[in-house]
């Protein structure tokens, strides 16, 4: 048998409570304390570059990323625009036979107005933030390298504004982007001539096309008559997915030459393992001595 002694209840102390202090006011201090943390709200580093403590690299990275939402989000409206676009001409089709209702044309005249515009602003954004990447991108690149570029920015920038050059300069700086980041990790030689890749070339021809087509889009809205009016809804719908495949294949570069720049995340690598470990030489095993205890 096992006796667990335990005290009665009569007997068990009681904790002592201390009588109320009345409320004498704030801690007051001699001087302001230097101790506590900043008066700043908690972010990643870096991720509010300001002035020359700012990393050009994750500039790059962060702008890269910035232009990449974008660019989706600009995809997506594009998408629902061609979408409202052809919806349109659906209708134009079924009006030659039939009486439709007023509900319904407003609601396609809304829509293809509402995505029309976000659209366009979007794509303004992603002008600008693909841009200033590719700028940035450009000082990386000089900078892993120590070259120089024959064409400042203030022509790139020129060169994406200006009606005939923007068919031409935009590939053109991307594809020496492209080169100039290659030779920095060793890929090509500095004296090669640049040769864009395939997604660059692609990306290119998409561009050119886009241009183009809001170009003749642009000029048929000139044009009377009912034809001319649903010639221009097919020509609008095809604008739109013009936009959607430049915006995509534009993610794509943004994320490819971002890449080639920065380094590596190691929290995105995938984990190695040891396949097979051969051994190239064996060696002899030295004598064991005499008097040593086994």
């Amino acid at each position: 048998m096992e006796w667990v002694a335990s005290p009665p209840d009569g007997h068990r102390p009681r904790p002592r409570r201390r009588p109320a202090q009345p409320y004498a006011g704030p801690p007051s201090y001699p001087a302001v304390p230097r101790w506590g943390f900043p008066t700043l709200t908690w972010r990643w580093p870096l991720a509010l570059p300001t002035g020359s403590q700012a990393d050009p690299v994750q500039r790059v990275a962060s702008l890269g990323a910035t232009a990449v939402s974008t660019l989706w989000i600009t995809a997506v409206l594009a998408g629902l625009s061609a979408l409202a676009e052809g919806w349109r001409y659906v209708l134009l089709l079924r009006s030659r036979g039939e009486a439709l209702p007023q509900a319904r044309l407003a609601v396609s005249d809304a829509l293809v107005t509402t995505t029309g515009v976000l659209t366009w602003l979007l794509g303004v954004l992603c002008g600008v933030t693909v841009v200033l990447w590719a700028l940035r991108a450009r000082a990386v690149a000089r900078d892993r390298t120590g070259t120089r570029d024959e064409r400042p920015d203030w022509q790139v920038v020129a060169g994406v504004l200006v009606p005939g050059l923007n068919l031409a300069v935009p590939g053109s700086v991307l594809a020496e982007l492209e080169h100039t980041g290659l030779v920095g990790e060793g890929a090509r030689e500095p004296a090669d001539r640049p040769r864009p890749t395939r997604l660059v070339i692609a990306w290119w021809i998409a561009w050119a096309a886009t241009l183009l087509l809001g170009w003749l889009t642009f000029a048929w809205s000139f044009r009377g008559g009912v034809q001319a009016l649903a010639d221009g809804v097919l020509l609008h719908f095809w604008n739109n997915v013009a936009v959607v495949v430049a915006a995509v294949l534009t993610v794509r570069v943004v994320k490819y030459l971002t890449a080639v720049l920065t380094p590596p995340d190691p929290t995105t690598l995938r984990r190695m393992r040891v396949l097979d470990a051969s051994v190239g030489s064996t060696s002899e095993r030295a004598p064991r001595p005499e008097g040593s205890r086994r």
